[in-house]
């Protein structure tokens, strides 16, 4: 479940997985590299909801020693992906029990860097919810965080919405206050796991450019 805590200008937001990793007993086989960068995005997309740039990363590893360079190379690589520098990365590793699961939170934090929309935005899906193997099989139908990084900063978009394991009715629900119709080509139910997509808004003169920069996988919402 998606929250964040907003402190006059600092923006804290937070995502963990458990039972995800290599160890033998984990639920679900990943590479720990791969289960921290997950992570780190779904944190960094709620900062960016916030209008907030990232400036620091507490990593909570209750893995073990061994996995903390593997998880600090994948928040690491969310990143490089959003060409974002300078953020201090920090936190602790559980080393006294070895625990039989792999389990690990990100947290960041932020400022708030923009204010809030100051008019009526249009609104599409970006990406396609996916969950599971999917995520890894079908990664071109992912919103790319570099394309949604240079909107930010170019005003192609004015916000974004992460979806996550509720699917794009429920998120759709809590920024709108109203249920949606539909979304031609997405299940609006199904979950979208680690934010694989987001709502956009932008300015209706600013629709024309959308396909050009985001690609095909940009569906329009019907409320």
């Amino acid at each position: 479940m998606r929250h964040e805590l907003m402190l006059g200008e600092w923006v804290i937001t937070s995502d963990n997985s458990g039972g995800i990793g290599e160890k033998p007993m984990d639920f679900v086989q990943a590479p720990d590299r791969l289960t921290a960068k997950f992570a780190a995005r779904v944190a960094l997309l709620e900062q960016w909801a916030a209008g907030s740039e990232p400036e620091a990363v507490l990593l909570h590893n209750f893995s073990g020693e061994e996995q903390w360079l593997r998880y600090i190379a994948g928040v690491e690589d969310v990143f490089a992906e959003a060409r974002i520098e300078n953020v201090q990365i920090s936190g602790s590793s559980e080393t006294n029990i070895a625990t039989l699961q792999s389990a690990i939170a990100v947290t960041m934090l932020g400022r708030r860097k923009q204010e809030g929309r100051t008019g009526p935005l249009e609104w599409y899906v970006y990406g396609v919810p996916l969950v599971g193997e999917a995520v890894l099989l079908k990664a071109e139908q992912l919103a790319d965080l570099k394309k949604l990084s240079e909107a930010r900063a170019s005003g192609l978009i004015e916000s974004l919405w992460p979806i996550g394991s509720k699917g794009i009715g429920h998120e759709a629900r809590r920024l709108f206050g109203e249920d949606i119709n539909s979304v031609p080509g997405l299940d609006i139910k199904k979950s979208a796991g680690p934010s694989t997509c987001v709502l956009i808004g932008f300015r209706k003169e600013m629709a024309g450019q959308l396909s050009g920069h985001f690609g095909k996988h940009l569906y329009p919402i019907h409320r």
